[in-house]
């Protein structure tokens, strides 16, 4: 079967065969521009309403006037690769579905781009998913006239010199733009082909540097709003990808990573998008695998220093699975692919696997979740199966009211026959078949999904809640402490967001939980802060933790971070607040050494799973740490000092 995305006959069945028979001696293997209030979908066009650049409120999307802007979304493939990998690559045969893309977006040859833009606004899309490959960025070859037929006024030019103008296009439109770096080659995605991570065929810092110059070249487009980081990180021969293990092959770590880059260095108005990891393990019955999605972010999410930037991402499509790579034959499993669900099956598997990031406010994981791949077969899909699962996802979306991008937009038919996944095919005339000519049967759920009511207009700030996590090493999320020299040297640093205070701490696991919840921004406007590492600020007849040292702020100041060496605390970072801010001078002392202890119904959530918590409560703030040395303890901590604000 081929699909729109991938088949995973070739590919994944390679790493299956290859890894059983490594594994064989070892064990047997087991038999700018979108109407707010508009019912798109009908021939409409996008109006000049909205106002670049986008942020996130919670579960929500929001423009700079802080109205919801959903990203009605689809992906215009090609600058990422169509080659399969094998066979010329200047033989239409030897690329997916045979639609030769010639290294950029697909369709250029066909149409002229004015033409395929227009047919994205007449469907109802407002932002673009515009895929891209590392190597496209250094390809200096021109694109040869055959790939620009339609578009004449592109010859000559380099593959990303067509991905500007294609920008340029789109943003002149008035759609939003979310760079996305598909693959490290410029090939088809996704097998085993070099492209599972980030860092597979090149280093990261070759991937992080990519990042920033691209980032960087779309600064001035305002319509450019998100980078979204990688494509369905997967497994590869050898080995997985992890969420946090702190190797190269830490997709969370690497994702934190090159998102603080891009908003630091190259352009902080973006919104940066962390697709959770596409699978682990091998597929074959007996053996681990799975796909993990964004499950591991309940316990373990991205804290960027900018709050309000991350958008998490996910992938479905019917012919995989939660526990199924997608393989028919080699590597195919018994497990049930989403398909086979039934629709409240269906449902359960989707909110644990995606959906409860944006369904759970209030959470130290709570963010808005962009699908930012779905997708079938269109007119010659006869399967029940497979068009029963598309109109149960598309119900899905609808009822959790969640962003979306389908996969793909553009598509070649010849005498209306072709792939059919695309929702707007040319043929080699230039003649155009469209999801609504008449008879493509996934016409009525498409306009019920980009025609759902939704949440629009104003979207009021809510309270962010952000994890730290200094697992592995520094982990600063503060803006001004990264401008500083260093405050502990020989220590892994963790802060908070500039506008947030420290509420909650873990006995062990070095974790600790942010927030702005009642109070808002506290740090005095010029950034006064103490790093205290001793008693020094405990008064007398103040000993709130007796026997325990006791890292206390000084008066008017507040915790906004803490530095751990292995296990053990090594100094708090106070911040001096704003007048009339953290003014309590007597508080309360919360201990969590053998327990958790964070009130009836603490906000944040679990920010360390399998380990006690202290926290403050929301009227309050932390004005100290206090832990032990003896016989049998590890300096980790022991309490927090709490103090109602101002």
């Amino acid at each position: 079967m081929t699909t729109g995305k991938v088949s995973m006959r070739g590919s994944l069945a390679k790493v299956v065969l290859t890894t059983v028979l490594l594994l064989a001696p070892l064990a047997p293997v087991p038999a700018g521009a979108v109407p707010r209030e508009s019912a798109p979908g009908t021939g409409g066009t996008a109006a000049d309403t909205w106002t670049a650049p986008l942020s996130t409120r919670g579960r929500w999307i929001v423009d700079a006037d802080g109205d919801r802007f959903k990203l009605r979304s689809g992906n215009w493939h090609g600058a990422s690769g169509t080659w399969n990998g094998t066979g010329s690559a200047d033989e239409d045969a030897s690329h997916h579905a045979g639609e030769n893309s010639h290294r950029i977006p697909l369709g250029l040859d066909r149409a002229p781009m004015a033409e395929i833009i227009a047919g994205f606004q007449e469907i109802g899309i407002n932002s673009i998913r515009l895929p891209f490959s590392n190597e496209m960025i250094h390809d200096t070859r021109p694109v040869t006239d055959d790939a620009v037929t339609a578009n004449p006024a592109l010859r000559g030019r380099t593959p990303l010199q067509v991905y500007d103008a294609v920008v340029r296009e789109l943003t002149d439109a008035g759609l939003a733009v979310i760079l996305n770096n598909h693959t490290n080659t410029t090939r088809w995605c996704c097998g085993v082909d070099g492209n599972e991570r980030w860092n597979t065929s090149q280093s990261a810092g070759a991937w992080e540097n990519d990042w920033l110059f691209m980032a960087a070249r779309y600064r001035q487009n305002k319509r450019v709003v998100g980078a979204d980081l990688y494509n369905e990180v997967r497994r590869t021969v050898w080995d997985d990808p992890n969420w946090g293990l702190g190797d190269n092959h830490d997709w969370f770590t690497a994702a934190q990573r090159v998102g603080d880059r891009i908003l630091t260095e190259a352009d902080p108005d973006l919104l940066i998008i962390v697709e959770g990891i596409n699978w682990t393990g091998i597929p074959v019955d007996g053996f681990p695998h799975g796909r993990p999605t964004l499950e591991p972010a309940r316990a373990l999410s991205h804290t960027l220093v900018d709050s309000g930037k991350l958008v998490y991402s996910a992938h479905f499509y019917g012919y995989t699975g939660p526990n199924h790579s997608g393989a028919t034959g080699i590597g195919e499993t018994t497990d049930p692919r989403y398909q086979d669900l039934s629709p409240s099956e269906l449902i359960a598997v989707l909110n644990r696997q995606a959906f409860f990031v944006s369904a759970e406010q209030d959470r130290h994981f709570t963010a808005p979740v962009w699908i930012s791949e779905f997708g079938v077969g269109g007119r010659e899909e006869t399967g029940v199966a497979q068009r029963a699962w598309f109109e149960n996802f598309v119900d899905h979306l609808v009822r959790t009211d969640a962003d979306f991008a389908y996969w793909p937009l553009v598509g070649w038919h010849e005498n209306r026959r072709g792939n059919g996944w695309a929702l707007l095919h040319w043929d080699a005339e230039g003649r155009r078949m469209g999801v609504h000519d008449g008879d493509d049967w996934r016409a009525g759920a498409w306009t019920r999904l980009v025609r759902s009511a939704g949440r629009s207009g104003p979207v009021a700030p809510v309270a962010e809640w952000s994890m730290l996590s200094p697992d592995h090493g520094d982990f600063v999320a503060s803006r001004r402490m990264r401008t500083l020299p260093d405050w502990d040297s020989g220590a892994r640093k963790a802060a908070c967001p500039d506008g947030e205070r420290l509420l909650g701490l873990s006995h062990t696991g070095n974790r600790g939980l942010c927030s702005d919840v009642t109070s808002g921004h506290l740090w005095d406007p010029e950034g006064r802060h103490e790093v205290v590492k001793d008693e020094r600020h405990v008064v007398p007849g103040g000993d709130w933790a007796s026997g325990y040292t006791k890292l206390q702020c000084p008066a008017g100041h507040f915790l906004t971070g803490y530095s751990v060496r292995g296990a053990a605390v090594s100094a708090a970072l106070c911040a001096q607040a704003s007048p009339g801010g953290a003014t309590g001078t007597s508080g309360r002392t919360v201990w969590f050494d053998r327990s958790d202890n964070r009130g009836a119904e603490p906000g944040g959530g679990d920010f360390a799973r399998g380990h006690y918590k202290g926290q403050c409560a929301d009227d309050e703030y932390a004005a100290g740490i206090a832990f032990t040395g003896r016989i049998g303890s590890a300096r980790t901590p022991d309490a927090l000092y709490c103090r109602k604000l101002g």
